[in-house]
């Protein structure tokens, strides 16, 4: 089985996601993208539970068989990609890691930096200008050719000024309005 994790603080997860994981899984046939909330992310919070934030994100992969809500990271421990990654290749077949261009950029400072660049080949995925270097021993798939507006925290700034933004799925967007979230 070829599948990918792709992880983040989905706070809220957006169509830019959405596209994101169907484009990976459509160019580099995997079976299934993981979507995964980070519960306690080690280089940035979130205002929003982890609850909440997960269910967002079981109703924007509804109706894509391949894109499936993991709650791999829940708890109370730091996400770090590491663990994710030797929890996920335990369980056997081909794994990748769908990420930012930007937060690849700095992955050498992730904990335990050499053997996650080791685990997995990278869908890296980036913005128009934005460079990268590329670590000694990394694995990459490019997914540059999307063009992605969307950002959670533009779409959170929006909502806190009663404006209903644009570029989430219609079933996140109305678990937003109906929960108060964001305000």
């Amino acid at each position: 089985m070829k599948r990918a994790m792709f992880g983040g603080t989905f706070d809220p997860i957006h169509n830019a996601h959405i596209a994101i994981a169907r484009a990976a899984a459509g160019r580099f046939a995997l079976d299934e993208v993981l979507m995964i909330p980070a519960a306690m992310p080690p280089h940035k919070g979130t205002g929003t539970p982890y609850e909440e934030r997960y269910r967002m994100v079981e109703l924007a992969c509804a109706g894509d068989p391949r894109l499936v809500p993991s709650r791999i990271e829940e708890g109370q421990s730091k996400s770090y990609s590491i663990h994710t990654i030797e929890r996920l290749k335990a369980e056997g077949g081909e794994l990748f890691f769908i990420i930012g261009a930007d937060a690849f950029a700095e992955i050498q400072s992730w904990y335990r930096a050499r053997d996650v660049i080791e685990a997995v080949e990278f869908i890296v995925v980036t913005r128009p200008g934005h460079t990268y270097e590329t670590p000694r021993g990394a694995r990459v798939l490019r997914l540059d050719d999307l063009a992605l507006p969307e950002s959670s925290s533009g779409i959170r700034a929006a909502i806190r000024e009663s404006q209903s933004p644009a570029g989430l799925p219609d079933a996140v967007a109305g678990y937003i309005r109906e929960h108060g979230l964001y305000r």
